[in-house]
């Protein structure tokens, strides 16, 4: 097996030995924080987070829109946060949907809060409906299915592991 140690790059092609199954790698700065992703309702906020190495999406927890940003900055607190991803609502048009008008203003006060830490959005549509198909194909019982606190969290998962694909995908033809 081979071991790769390189202390500070941002994003590096690495040719790894053909028995691995790696076509490429993100080998990045060690020190690295994690990606929090946020799909933000008019009554809940769920929160996805990455692993410390930004390899995979894990739900966090569903929060009241009240209490979110000092959630938040308690979480910033212990973890080092490097980028928010956050939900973007569209119409099947391509337009915004009517949520933006709340997302907006918490988007604002996110980035007043947070100045240094990067916020990124990323198209929120059917993240709900795919959420609700992996509880179904998780084999949840309907009552777990209703709970729309869990539906949100699983949500904010889809989208932050749609980005870390987009990522990925843009690294592997780049």
């Amino acid at each position: 097996m081979y071991f790769w140690h390189i202390k500070k790059v941002n994003t590096k092609k690495v040719n790894f030995p053909k028995q691995t199954d790696f076509c490429t790698f993100a080998v990045q700065n060690e020190n690295m924080g994690r990606i929090l992703a946020i799909d933000y309702g008019q009554k809940r906020v769920g929160l996805a987070v990455t692993d410390p190495l930004q390899i995979a999406a894990n739900g966090l927890d569903t929060i009241s829109v009240s209490e979110v940003l000092d959630y938040l900055k308690r979480y910033i607190e212990k973890e080092p946060i490097e980028k928010f991803v956050v939900g973007l609502p569209k119409q099947m048009n391509g337009e915004d949907s009517d949520s933006m008008q709340f997302i907006r203003p918490f988007v604002e006060n996110l980035r007043r809060k947070f100045p240094n830490i990067e916020l990124v959005y990323v198209d929120e549509r059917f993240t709900s409906i795919l959420a609700h198909k992996a509880m179904l194909e998780g084999g949840l019982k309907k009552k777990d299915r209703q709970n729309k606190g869990l539906v949100d969290k699983i949500s904010a998962t889809i989208i932050l592991q749609t980005y870390l694909e987009t990522i990925r995908h843009s690294m592997s033809i780049g």
